[in-house]
């Protein structure tokens, strides 16, 4: 019995890293099944060894999560590092504001990192640091052509499972072969059990920067609703708002055309960034518009 963590799942197949090992290729038992379970990549699994020669095996237990992603569907990510371009494209500051509204719903943790900033004005950078410097997050400006810059991120990373999010185009790619020279070489491993041309369809799936650091690739992740939020949920989601609302005159306040409305008054007052408070509205509008069907 070894214990592992599930970086890849494919046609009923899983791949399981285990530090020190490699990476077993495993199917499921059928107990999962049977109790309405099923693996997930970020499981922290235990496996019967099948084969050392062959690194075949059998999942056998699912050992509890401490978070779960729905879309897509990942379990225990530690944080999420948001990754866009300050130019070329440029940034999509709703998209952004969607997906760090989806992790302050999940209690996952974000990290924003802009890249491409060699290739930007520092009008651009300053635009976008006057934006989320209001926030709690930390806003990290990179260029991937900088070790050092890497090397700041690869800090982040640690120790931790992290989701990698972001539209494409930005550098996520050249960021994640920046991380670690090996890690070309692992997803190699996979694709060489797995078989070329086979299952061509993209999943999520967990890429190993060491053996207790985790990088989650998560294609389709842009695609964001909040088709399960509750109206009253969305302030919440905003953490900058929070230490204006208790002085709002209203309990419950949308924070949009009350009287005396703190969170306002905080935006009048350049606290609380312009861009925000939009991105805010846009969503307030979209959930509003849900609950009258």
């Amino acid at each position: 019995m070894k214990q592992g963590k599930i970086l890849k799942g494919v046609a009923g197949f899983y791949y399981v890293h285990v530090a020190e090992s490699g990476i077993y290729e495993c199917k499921a038992k059928g107990i999962f099944r049977l109790e309405n379970q099923k693996p997930l990549v970020g499981d922290d699994v235990i496996i019967d060894v099948l084969s050392e020669s062959d690194m075949e095996g059998n999942i056998t237990e699912i050992l509890p999560r401490k978070s779960e992603l729905l879309r897509p569907a990942v379990a225990n990510v530690d944080q999420v590092l948001l990754v866009f371009a300050v130019t070329k494209p440029k940034p999509n500051i709703n998209l952004l504001d969607r997906m760090l509204v989806r992790m302050e719903r999940d209690a996952i943790p974000s990290i924003i990192c802009f890249n491409k900033c060699d290739l930007a004005k520092d009008d651009d950078i300053r635009k976008l640091q006057d934006i989320y410097e209001k926030t709690a997050y930390p806003v990290r400006f990179i260029t991937t052509q900088s070790p050092d810059d890497v090397s700041m991120i690869k800090g982040f990373l640690t120790g931790k499972t992290t989701a990698l999010a972001g539209p494409s185009g930005v550098g996520k790619s050249t960021l994640i072969n920046q991380l670690s020279p090996e890690i070309q070489m692992e997803t190699g491993e996979i694709s060489k059990k797995i078989g070329r041309g086979r299952h061509t369809t993209r999943h999520a799936q967990l890429i190993s920067l060491d053996d207790h650091s985790y990088l989650v690739d998560t294609p389709g992740f842009t695609s964001l609703t909040v088709d399960d939020f509750e109206l009253e949920e969305l302030a919440s989601c905003f953490p900058e708002f929070a230490q204006y609302e208790p002085q709002c005159r209203f309990r419950g306040c949308s924070h949009l055309n009350e009287p005396d409305c703190a969170v306002r008054a905080a935006l009048e007052q350049n606290l609380i960034s312009e861009s925000r408070y939009h991105s805010y509205g846009l969503l307030y509008q979209e959930l509003s518009e849900k609950n009258k069907y």
